[in-house]
């Protein structure tokens, strides 16, 4: 009889599980997609998520104007709640915008979307080698050759609305000079030859927008210069004669003179040798290094960008963009006109040298900034501020091109030049890029530079136009990727997907939390545009220690900065947290990483066997491939100096994935967790902090992929974890004294794990870690330990329902609190003003509980504690952002409940 029961209790249970599953899945349903800076026209590409068994189909979805009309939309399927649930998770809307700033989103099986008329996207993508790839907007068509290019070839504008033909040819690219990156050393120059090799229609691609990615390699004529992989992927719309394009190059230069024979690094080792240096141990003797090659420049980088031969004659219109004013000024924008027989026009804008920069000081914004616009080699107009867009129009029709972060990634240029227009992400006539050391100072434990294998990626709209657009008009297409609209959906949306678990969109209900965290972040984006923190390699970035009016030592993102600021831009919906998001997140999975040496990989597109067995031999004999591809750096004065294991962190490039349609977001995660596959740290790897990163880092990675690598990696991971919480040296917690501050990465990683595969042993783990930490508080690293057991009393009181854990939360979560500033916070115009008035704010305490002790040893002077307001985000996420948001959710409903 029991057996019986029992079975028809199950039996029960699934019957109403399905009914109720199938209720949700066939209500219509509906929330907000809101734009800011609406524009009409302009493309617009948003990722919104849904609830556990919310959405079974994305075909169950559509968009409509405020006045219920539907609006012509594509919806691409980008994740699901596998493995627990078939449902879907997150989609990717994209449409033209209609000029208003709200939306509505419908959803549910009763809902079904309207067939796209109107012009649409075809795409012949010849992957055979040497094959060429055709692509056609319905209004603008080009091709993509496999062969000595780099670029887009054979551009056709069918301006007058008759089919294409060879008077509709506006543009193609110089041979082998499409795109390029040039390096000098002490030889000279050694331009770049470009060629394609493969081209991807990637996910997101449909008959109104599509990507395509080009991934080819620049060789060079002298045998020193090693080759550069190169990715362009190329956003094409229908019926639109624009194009996007993201850019991005690969550093495979020798950056400095030392003796590389000596690099080996007991911090970073992957084997035993008595002849390691260096260790990031706080009082470790480090090798000063006395070779001074590591001050002496190398290869150097002279020039980057794309080039398009345009076909334009006779008398020529010739239109850019400038900022009246300071530097610092981005709203009263002027035109630059004037016309005549150009043969060239350029705008330039430069900054403060990179070596031994200039900052600005309390009171006072440095005056490096320079733009100017010259045309036949006249300097027409000189400004601070150039808008970076320019425009050539003849009679019959014209080129816009524009930059993204034209001044933020100084240098920037763009130029009409005897028929060729190039858009230079580092022009040529700037002083080269250099990334030789600047100094022989140990850096978190090292003498060292990995700046070998960086890359950076560059934003670049190119528009072609009838000839009669006004310059409102030029400048307001050449803005959508200039400054795109922000779009977003209502905030409680992301809350109650539950996809980053149970938190609280900002409210002014919790007003004292949430001032710590507006206070914190305001401070942060003030400084990222006083200091300021700009330049091609370091945009994005934000340093931390801040003593005596100066700041020392890149975040270089410890720890997931720029989830932090993707958390807030969904808890607010705020451009300035999404510009900022966005603009770290590229900046680390970019500059902060290892991309090369890397084996190519075998893709299977080719009928002969032996292309496969030739991969092994496709490196030069005197090329291996790095032991640290996809790792990350450690904080330190320089980018690319220190490096250190438990040290990337992938969650703000996935979220920067599912939130934009960025799809290098999820291309370097995957880079990232390949490492952990290889277990290069051997057991280092997985003990300490590296174990409980590796699983969140893991975990995001699986989830955006389904990639059964990951899922085996990290079921592998999780098992350690169970085993070391339940194993002889540990008292019910996952974490270890040593890195008590690490609690938000357990918690996080294994609740999201729990939450895919509902596994009832990570459950009882993270209810018996809550209760650890309740009853053992962490004082290792004073604050920053005990605060980062807060969300983990949270997800224990959300499993169980114990109070004790809730109560407990709020109680260490009482010091977070912040009093107002006497002023409204935009009206402090100085950096000594806004210190002075944070610094009034905190109501946590700067004394330790036991002694002073500063985590770093770069922070070994420091006179303020690391969780001190006026320091930059690092601490702050265990601390304070990785747990107020869910702390809030759970007091709210407390409270409700009452």
């Amino acid at each position: 009889m029991k057996i019986l029961f029992s079975i028809s209790q199950k039996f029960l249970f699934y019957l109403v599980l399905f009914f109720s599953l199938s209720f949700n899945l066939s209500a219509s349903e509906s929330f907000n997609i809101n734009v800011k800076n609406s524009v009409k026209g302009a493309p617009i590409t948003v990722g919104v998520p849904f609830a556990l068994g919310a959405l079974s189909s994305s075909d169950n979805i559509k968009l409509v104007d405020s006045n219920g009309n539907e609006i012509p939309s594509q919806i691409t399927e980008v994740s699901r709640w596998l493995p627990l649930e078939e449902s879907v998770k997150w989609v990717w809307i994209f449409f033209f915008s209609t000029g208003e700033d709200q939306y509505e989103l419908q959803y549910g099986s009763d809902i079904s979307r309207a067939p796209i008329s109107g012009p649409k996207i075809k795409i012949k993508n010849n992957q055979r080698k040497g094959q060429t790839s055709h692509v056609d907007t319905g209004v603008l068509k080009f091709s993509i050759s496999k062969s000595n290019n780099g670029f887009i070839n054979d551009v056709y504008y069918d301006i007058d609305g008759d089919g294409y033909d060879k008077k509709d040819i506006i543009a193609s690219s110089p041979m082998g000079r499409g795109s390029f990156l040039d390096l000098i050393d002490d030889n000279g120059i050694d331009l770049s030859n470009a060629s394609i090799n493969r081209t991807v229609r990637e996910l997101g691609s449909g008959p109104l927008h599509s990507i395509i990615r080009l991934e080819g390699e620049y060789s060079y004529s002298r045998n020193d210069n090693r080759n550069s992989p190169f990715v362009i992927r190329i956003h094409v719309y229908a019926g639109k004669p624009y194009i996007k394009v993201l850019h991005t190059i690969t550093y495979t230069g020798v950056p400095d003179k030392h003796d590389p024979t000596k690099d080996n690094y007991g911090n970073i080792a992957t084997s035993f040798s008595n002849e390691t240096t260096g260790s990031s141990t706080a009082g470790a003797k480090v090798d000063k290094g006395t070779d001074q090659g590591w001050i002496v420049p190398n290869d150097k980088i002279s020039g980057i960008g794309i080039n398009l031969k345009y076909n334009l004659s006779g008398e020529l219109t010739y239109t850019s963009g400038y900022k009246i004013g300071d530097w610092f000024n981005n709203t009263d924008g002027m035109f630059f006109e004037t016309k005549g027989n150009i043969e060239k026009a350029t705008v330039i804008q430069s900054g403060p040298k990179r070596k031994n920069r200039p900052h600005s000081s309390l009171d006072e914004r440095i005056n490096d900034f320079k733009a100017k616009i010259n045309v036949d080699g006249i300097s027409k107009q000189k400004f601070e501020r150039s808008e970076g867009w320019a425009d050539l129009t003849d009679k019959k029709w014209g080129v816009t091109i524009g930059i993204k972060n034209f001044i933020e990634e100084f240098p920037n240029s763009i130029t009409f030049n005897d028929k060729v227009a190039t858009a230079s992400t580092w022009p040529s006539d700037s002083e080269p890029m250099s990334f030789e050391r600047d100094n022989l100072k140990p850096d978190s434990g090292m003498v060292a530079n990995f700046a070998e294998g960086i890359t950076k990626t560059s934003e670049i709209i190119f528009s072609f136009h009838k000839p009669n657009k006004s310059k409102e008009e030029l400048k307001t297409v050449a803005y959508y990727v200039i400054d795109p609209p922000t779009t977003f959906a209502d905030p409680i949306v992301y809350s109650n997907s539950n996809v980053y678990g149970k938190f609280l969109p900002r409210t002014k209900k919790y007003s004292d939390y949430e001032r710590t965290i507006d206070y914190k972040f305001d401070w942060a984006i003030f400084n990222q545009n006083w200091e300021p923190w700009y330049g091609m390699f370091d945009y994005g970035d934000q340093k931390y220690f801040y003593q005596d009016g100066k700041f020392y030592n890149w975040i270089n993102n410890e720890p997931a900065v720029d989830f932090m600021f993707w958390l807030q831009f969904m808890r607010t919906g705020e451009k300035k947290y999404f510009k900022s998001a966005e603009a770290m997140s590229r900046h680390t999975m970019d500059v902060d990483n290892v991309h090369w040496p890397a084996k190519p990989k075998y893709y299977g597109d080719s009928n002969d066997a032996i292309d496969f067995w030739k991969m092994d031999k496709s490196l030069p004999d005197n090329i291996e491939e790095t032991p640290y591809l996809g790792i990350g750096r450690r904080h330190a004065s320089e980018h690319w100096t220190a490096l250190l294991s438990a040290h990337v962190w992938i969650q703000g490039w996935v979220a920067s994935y599912y939130l934009t349609g960025y799809h290098r977001g999820l291309d370097i995660a995957r880079l990232s967790a390949d490492s952990y596959l290889k277990r290069m740290w051997g057991d280092h790897g997985i003990t300490g902090r590296r174990l409980y990163l590796s699983v969140w880092n893991l975990v995001e990675t699986y989830d955006a992929t389904k990639d059964p690598r990951y899922l085996k990696e990290l079921e592998e991971r999780v098992d350690m974890m169970l085993n070391l919480q339940n194993g002889p040296d540990q008292y019910g917690s996952f974490t270890i004294d040593r890195y008590g501050y690490s609690n938000p990465y357990v918690s996080h990683g294994l609740y999201k794990y729990h939450q895919l595969t509902n596994d009832r042993r990570v459950k009882n783990g993270l209810i018996k870690h809550a209760r650890a930490v309740r009853d053992n508080p962490p004082y290792n690293h004073e604050y920053e330990s005990l605060l980062s057991t807060i969300h983990s009393l949270i997800v224990g009181y959300e499993l169980s329902d114990e109070k004790s854990f809730l109560q407990e939360a709020i109680l260490r979560s009482k010091p977070l609190t912040s009093r107002k500033v006497e002023k409204k916070i935009t009206s402090y115009k100085t950096q000594r003003e806004l210190a002075n008035a944070l610094l009034k704010t905190p109501r946590l305490s700067e004394k330790p509980f036991f002694q002073r002790f500063n985590g770093d040893s770069n922070a070994r002077n420091l006179r303020s504690s690391n969780w001190n307001i006026l320091h930059g985000l690092r601490v702050f996420a265990w601390t304070h952002m990785y747990s107020i948001p869910w702390l809030e959710y759970w007091m709210y409903h407390q409270e409700k409940d009452k």
